[in-house]
């Protein structure tokens, strides 16, 4: 039997940060998961979860851990296959350094991903947009920062992870023309700013507080800003926002809104899904796609743009195919 702590700690401690050179995010996300696995798995088995060996996560097991976090934590599918990510990432790890989990590993590996329904984006349009934008009091210092935490989030498209993350560093000198984005997969972009995210955000400078660390945006102590501390701050201007705009209610607006929001704006603006895809710095543009299908103006351009020419209807009628025939067809 082999002992799963050191190879689980190596794989979360080591591994992980500095050969995958996942972030704090990614890192937070699976050491999560292995909390909630291994205390399922010792309550389950009835020992102390030190005394786990990897042998003990059977299939079995492992679906039966999955099952538990929709029936006992509702949890939803999508976290059910981040969780089911997380597991089969370890056991990739361990296949070339436990060569008699091997078996164990490959019938983990093969476990599948649960199908989830994928509904529309939620997005704001320009109305709306603006109407949030305008929400934070300029008259107060953390209405100015949160003035500039809107806009760049907005203009930039930008995940909740890649603001809370941005330092005066990220900054092009003092004229602000471009900001240097760290995104999902270390996957680095550089994108110009609209004049009017430079003059939010030179006004929040220039009331930023003088604390030790670099972050661009800090909190009220003075701390980086964190991804629950914007949450907070988006909710109470969503709320200021609805009182102008009473359409805003009916919406469920989170940090990736806004991400949203820009690329439905540029893709309105350009018509083109390959420069959305790269202004949100996506791996492959079927991930973009998915802003096509949201909206139906969009959906009808491409199809008129991509009109297939006319095809005389072909019969097969007189042609004789072996397998058909086989298959009892004509």
């Amino acid at each position: 039997m082999t002992d799963l702590a050191p190879h689980l700690s190596a794989f979360l401690q080591e591994h992980l940060p500095n050969e995958r050179r996942c972030s704090r995010h990614t890192l937070q996300s699976y050491t999560e998961c292995f909390r909630l696995l291994v205390l399922y798995a010792a309550e389950r088995i009835s020992i102390r979860p030190c005394k786990l060996t990897i042998e003990h996560f059977t299939v079995a097991l492992l679906l039966a851990f999955l099952e538990s976090l929709e029936t006992n934590r509702h949890n939803s599918v999508s976290t059910r296959n981040v969780r089911l990510a997380a597991i089969k990432s370890f056991f990739r790890y361990l296949e070339y350094r436990v060569p008699s989990c091997l078996e164990l590993a490959m019938q983990v590996r093969a476990i599948p991903h649960k199908i989830t329904d994928k509904p529309l984006i939620d997005w704001l349009d320009r109305t709306e947009m603006q109407a949030l934008l305008d929400a934070p009091d300029p008259a107060t210092v953390m209405g100015l920062r949160d003035r500039a935490m809107l806009h760049l989030c907005y203009a930039a498209g930008l995940r909740v992870s890649e603001l809370t993350t941005l330092t005066l560093d990220s900054l092009s000198g003092p004229r602000l023309e471009t900001v240097r984005i760290l995104g999902k997969g270390r996957r680095e972009r550089e994108l110009p700013m609209w004049q009017e995210t430079r003059t939010v955000l030179n006004q929040w400078l220039d009331v930023r507080p003088p604390v030790a660390n670099r972050c661009l945006f800090i909190n009220a102590r003075g701390r980086p800003m964190s991804t629950d501390g914007f949450a907070y701050v988006l909710k109470k201007h969503v709320a200021t926002a609805a009182e102008t705009v009473p359409s805003i209610k009916t919406r469920r607006v989170t940090p990736h809104v806004l991400r949203h929001s820009a690329a439905m704006a540029i893709l309105h603006a350009t018509g083109d899904i390959r420069k959305v895809s790269l202004w949100l710095g996506h791996a492959t543009i079927r991930t973009t796609e998915m802003y096509v299908h949201a909206s139906p103006a969009e959906r009808l351009g491409i199809l008129e743009a991509t009109t297939p020419p006319s095809i005389r209807p072909g019969t097969f009628l007189g042609v004789r195919d072996s397998l058909m025939e086989i298959l009892g067809g004509k």
